[in-house]
């Protein structure tokens, strides 16, 4: 069993107008660029399904620090089954298309079945500003994930009994007329854990304590320009969590909408298609 790969990024500071926007941290003597960078997409793991199938699971690291960067599905961004032993390319896997800046881990799984041998890849393709980056995932016995590795890449412990949250409603696919807006709801409902901790099992561990159950929606696919009001999650602690917000579009297209639900260790996704005419 391994930890998750941690795609580093150098530790860097804001940027500023220049060809290159960027100023040195006084901290460190790095550069922290707000945009005109590319995406990295990061193999995070594998984990066995019940059914005997396995799950392959990707995050990326959006290298500026500012700049959300969408990437339709296509030749920019395809995802390849069995990659290296020349299978079909799926193109479509569940990919994201719009990119939010630095690292986003676990961000969607590609189900391989039960068969998947070991020489067979799934390959995540993305091209930036004509930089190709890739990522390769395969079941090498190392990479093996499971709940606790999750749990404590997070950051939210090791409680073995932690559920993770479970959305219990929430909008349906929606239509509407540009430019008009959509509102959306999703409730979601966690059973307690992780507990939080006293001050001093704060200090004693260096990490933050959990918060309970928080739910927030956020922009997976479909053209640029998405915003929400309100932007911010709702939250609560051992009750049903609602999250309400209204989409703007700045172009017609089919989206994607997330809303995601965490309770600071384990993280559960509700996706809503939404089509603007």
């Amino acid at each position: 069993m391994r930890s998750l790969p941690f795609l580093a990024g150098a530790i860097l500071f804001l940027s500023a107008p220049a060809a290159l926007r960027a100023q040195q941290a006084p901290y460190t003597g790095q550069v922290r660029i707000a945009r005109g960078q590319d995406v990295t997409p990061a193999f995070e793991g594998w984990m066995r399904n019940a059914d005997g199938t396995f799950s392959m699971y990707f995050g990326y690291m959006n290298r500026n620090y500012e700049e959300d960067l969408d990437i339709p599905i296509g030749a920019d961004n395809q995802v390849e089954l069995a990659g290296d032993s020349g299978g079909d390319k799926g193109d479509d896997e569940g990919q994201p298309t719009h990119f939010y800046p630095r690292r986003q881990r676990m961000v969607f799984s590609v189900v391989v079945p039960k068969d998947w041998g070991l020489e067979k890849r799934v390959v995540w393709t993305l091209t930036t500003r004509g930089k190709t980056n890739l990522a390769k995932g395969w079941l090498q016995p190392e990479w093996e994930i499971n709940k606790e590795v999750i749990m404590q890449e997070a950051g939210g412990g090791s409680d073995l009994e932690n559920q993770a949250p479970v959305f219990v409603s929430g909008s349906g696919a929606q239509t509407v007329t540009f430019p008009h807006n959509v509102t959306l709801t999703a409730t979601a409902q966690d059973d307690g854990r992780p507990k939080p901790r006293s001050v001093r099992d704060i200090e004693d561990v260096g990490a933050p304590a959990p918060t309970g159950l928080s739910v927030r929606w956020i922009h997976y696919r479909g053209p640029a320009g998405v915003s929400f009001a309100p932007g911010s999650a709702a939250s609560g602690y051992q009750k049903p969590v609602t999250s309400t917000t209204t989409a703007s579009f700045k172009a017609p297209g089919v989206y994607v909408l997330r809303a995601i639900a965490s309770d600071g260790a384990l993280t559960t996704f509700y996706d809503v298609r939404v089509t603007v005419k």
